[in-house]
């Protein structure tokens, strides 16, 4: 469940504005736009600034659970594929790395 405190209630039901709303799914919130928490200008739908503690799973496209058919390739091709890559090394910019809490940049 997510609970959330609006300084008037009644506003945040009746504006033509709203960007929260109830789900199609029962228990569920959506907000139309950028969260962040910690953050003052989110600039992707969900940002955390701060440590995040989860109660449960987090899946993700990668997560083995996600997929089905996975099988062994090759090594030796995957390898010269590898090789035909662009590698890079890189330094956050420090304006970037102040907000992130990254002090080897």
């Amino acid at each position: 469940k997510i609970s959330f405190q609006a300084s008037n209630p009644g506003q945040f039901e009746n504006d033509s504005d709203v960007l929260w709303q109830r789900g199609h799914v029962p228990e569920t919130i959506v907000y139309h736009g950028r969260v962040g928490i910690n953050a003052d200008a989110p600039d992707e739908a969900l940002v955390v600034c701060g440590n995040a503690k989860v109660m449960g799973r987090v899946m993700h496209p990668s997560d083995s659970r996600a997929k089905q058919n996975i099988r062994e390739v090759d090594t030796n091709e995957q390898l010269r594929r590898i090789t035909q890559m662009r590698l890079v090394e890189y330094d956050y910019k420090p304006e970037f790395a102040s907000v992130m809490g990254i002090k080897d940049t």
